[in-house]
């Protein structure tokens, strides 16, 4: 009973606080070929079973396609992450950034829906509505990882990772570059299986030698 109530604590703090606007930067997005970033890269560590957001189960009601296991375009080693895929993951994260705009969910964790593409949301609809739209561009759903995190104030936030064999990037509504998973200051908490989408573990972010052993979790 009491973890109950603390995982619906935790999924109201998530549906209230996650609006936080989306911080404009005029020098957005790219950092150059994906290499520059050689030093910083770093990858999500899956620890143990966890619940998945009731809100994130309602979307699959709603978006079952996005909730389904995607095989294009990888390896068993992973998605490369070339310059034209990089590209893509600049080009995604900055028009749905500017697409959407920000607006807070006032009707508490059981009023919260995730929608794909609305003209105004919260984190949560910038994070699926980039997954669906890497998804339509061929990206395996193994390599789109919706991912709970709480940011310095304390508030729960959606972000969207995505894992490549050169490490675990971060697109989110609150900066306008596509960063590793080791630079935002976040308490990470857990996320999507890489294995299914539908089932969701506690995570915390590994260093970046650890990254290829851990490639195929």
């Amino acid at each position: 009973m009491r973890r109950t109530v603390k995982m619906l604590a935790a999924a109201a703090a998530l549906a209230l606080a996650c609006w936080l606007p989306y911080a404009q930067d005029a020098q957005a997005a790219f950092y150059g070929l994906p290499r520059a970033l050689k030093d910083q890269l770093a990858r999500i560590s899956f620890q143990v079973p966890s619940l998945a957001p009731m809100a994130y189960t309602r979307f699959c009601l709603q978006y079952p396609q996005d909730c389904e296991v995607r095989r294009m375009m990888a390896s068993r080693r992973g998605v490369a992450l070339t310059g034209e895929r990089w590209a893509e993951l600049v080009a995604v994260n900055r028009a749905v950034n500017r697409a959407i705009v920000p607006q807070r969910n006032d009707q508490g964790l059981w009023g919260e829906a995730w929608l794909l593409a609305p003209p105004a949301g919260d984190c949560n609809d910038y994070a699926v509505t980039k997954r669906h739209d890497l998804l339509a561009r061929g990206w395996p759903s193994r390599a789109l990882i919706l991912s709970e995190v709480v940011v310095p104030s304390g508030e729960h936030h959606l972000v969207l990772v995505v894992r490549t064999r050169d490490g675990d990037f971060v697109l989110d509504n609150l900066n306008a570059n596509v960063r590793s998973v080791s630079q935002p200051r976040y308490r990470w908490l857990r996320a999507q299986s890489p294995r299914h989408p539908n089932f969701w573990a506690t995570v915390s972010v590994a260093p970046a030698l650890l990254r290829t052993a851990m490639l195929d979790k």
